[in-house]
């Protein structure tokens, strides 16, 4: 499963989802909202149908990143913390 995220966004959305869109709402970039609107997807749809419309939807956004700010992330791009010694 992938996500969308700024290059900015200091936190992981994966484990940090709520500090991860409060900093996202508070710069402005509504990344779930702008995710949200260029989805098609319909209740009718599977879950299996609708993760891969949002899938397509956050491929769309990012080949069309004028600005350079958007990413496209899984976990495996948020290494592992090692535990505070």
């Amino acid at each position: 499963m992938a996500m969308l995220t700024t290059t900015d966004n200091p936190y992981n959305p994966f484990t940090q989802y709520d500090q991860w869109h409060q900093w996202d709402a508070d710069t402005g970039y509504n990344t779930c909202e702008y995710l949200a609107r260029i989805t098609i997807t319909s209740d009718d749809l599977s879950e299996i149908d609708q993760l891969q419309a949002i899938d397509m939807a956050i491929d769309e956004i990012i080949e069309m990143n004028v600005t350079g700010k958007y990413k496209k992330v899984t976990e495996q791009d948020y290494p592992l913390k090692p535990p505070p010694s």
